[in-house]
C-alpha cells in the first residue's frame, strides 16, 4: 500500500551551497551547509519563513548539524574541525552560541555527530575511526568515551534515544555498536562491503538502519546484532536515514536526488520523491504535530530545502 505526500513549499537558493545538514525542532527546522551561516526557517507558517541567520557559525563552512530531540541544545561542525553548541531559551526563539568542544580543533578530529535525545552528550566519528562521546552537562564539556575501531573513517555515527547504545559506520563499510553504559564494544555486526555514510536507531531503540555505496538499507537487532531484513529500491549512494517518530517508517535519500520512505512492517517502499538531480544529502521528518499531518524535508546539492506533508484521506 503506498502513501501519497504533497509538495507544500519549496525555499530556493536557501543557501549559497550545498546543504549538507537539517536538523529539526517542534517548531523550527536549521540548515547548514557549505557556507558559513546557520540558518532557521518557521515550520509552522506554510510559507516557512526565514526567522533566524547565524553568522559565521564556521568560517570555513559547516558539514554536520543536529539539534536534540527533547532538549532545547544543537550542535555544528565546521570544515576546520571547530565543534559548536547552541541554545535557545525557549521552543521557537533565538539561538545562541552556548560553547564549544575544546578537545577538537584540526580537521577530521570531529567527523559526524549525533546529540543525546536529552541534550546531554554528544557523540562524533572521526578521520581516523575513533569515536567519542563528550558530556556537554558537565563544566568543560570533556570527553568522557573514546572508542576504539579499527583505523576506518568513520562517516556517520548516531546515538540511540534512551542513551544507552552508540553506533558508527565506517568507510570500509564496518558498523559498530558500543554500550556507553559500560563503555565495551556490544556488536561488529556484519557490514556492507562498501562505505556506510547513515545509521540510525529506531525509536525505540530496537532496530538500527544502515546505509551507504551498497544501495541497500540493512536493518539489524540492537540486542542480538543479527541482521533481519534488507530495504532494496535504491539505484545510487544512500546518504542519509531518518525515522519517523512512531518508528513505523523509514526516511532515506540517495546521490541521485532521490528519497524514499519505507513501511518497516512489511520491509516495502511506499513513496518516492525526486529532489532534483543533484546529491540529496540530507532528509529528514519534522517532530509530528497535533493536528498537522506528516511532514519531512529534503535538502542537498541543488541549494534549496523542500517541504513535503502526508496527503489527507
Amino acid at each position: 500500500m503506498s502513501k501519497q505526500y504533497l509538495t507544500l513549499h519549496t525555499v530556493d537558493a536557501a543557501h549559497p551551497s550545498d546543504i549538507f545538514a537539517l536538523a529539526p525542532r517542534p517548531t523550527q527546522l536549521l540548515s547548514a551547509s557549505g557556507a558559513s551561516s546557520i540558518k532557521v526557517h518557521d515550520t509552522t507558517a506554510s510559507d516557512f519563513p526565514l526567522v533566524q541567520t547565524i553568522d559565521s557559525a564556521h568560517e570555513t563552512g559547516i558539514h554536520h548539524l543536529v539539534t536534540a530531540k527533547a532538549a532545547l541544545r544543537a550542535a555544528s561542525v565546521g570544515f576546520d574541525g571547530g565543534v559548536k553548541i547552541w541554545k535557545t531559551d525557549s521552543e521557537g526563539g533565538e539561538w545562541t552560541l552556548e560553547g564549544q568542544v575544546k578537545e577538537s580543533n584540526k580537521p577530521g578530529d570531529v567527523w559526524a555527530i549525533t546529540l543525546s535525545a536529552d541534550g546531554n552528550f554528544l557523540a562524533s566519528s572521526s578521520i581516523n575511526g575513533k569515536i567519542n562521546v563528550w558530556s556537554l552537562s558537565e563544566a568543560g564539556m570533556p570527553k568522557i568515551r573514546e572508542y576504539e575501531t579499527k583505523g576506518s573513517f568513520g562517516i556517520c555515527v548516531n546515538l540511540s534515544a534512551d542513551g544507552r547504545y552508540t553506533a558508527s559506520g565506517h568507510q570500509n563499510g564496518s558498523i559498530y555498536v558500543f554500550d556507553n553504559d559500560t563503555g565495551r564494544l556490544t556488536h561488529s555486526v556484519a557490514g556492507l562491503v562498501e562505505p556506510v555514510r547513515s545509521v540510525a536507531f529506531s525509536p525505540a531503540s530496537r532496530l538500527l538502519a544502515a546505509a551507504g555505496d551498497a544501495r541497500v538499507i540493512a536493518l539489524y537487532d540492537v540486542k542480538s546484532g543479527e541482521q533481519v531484513g534488507n530495504l532494496v529500491g535504491h539505484n545510487a549512494w544512500i546518504m542519509t536515514l531518518d525515522w519517523s517518530d512512531t518508528g513505523e517508517y523509514l526516511l532515506s535519500g540517495s546521490h541521485d536526488g532521490k528519497a524514499k520512505i519505507w513501511r518497516i512492517e512489511t520491509r516495502t517502499c511506499v513513496a518516492t520523491h525526486s529532489h532534483g538531480d543533484k546529491p540529496l544529502w540530507t532528509a529528514k521528518w519534522l517532530p509530528k504535530q497535533q493536528g498537522r499531518s506528516e511532514m519531512f524535508a529534503l535538502a542537498g546539492g541543488n541549494k534549496a530545502i523542500s517541504f513535503y506533508r502526508e496527503a489527507a484521506g
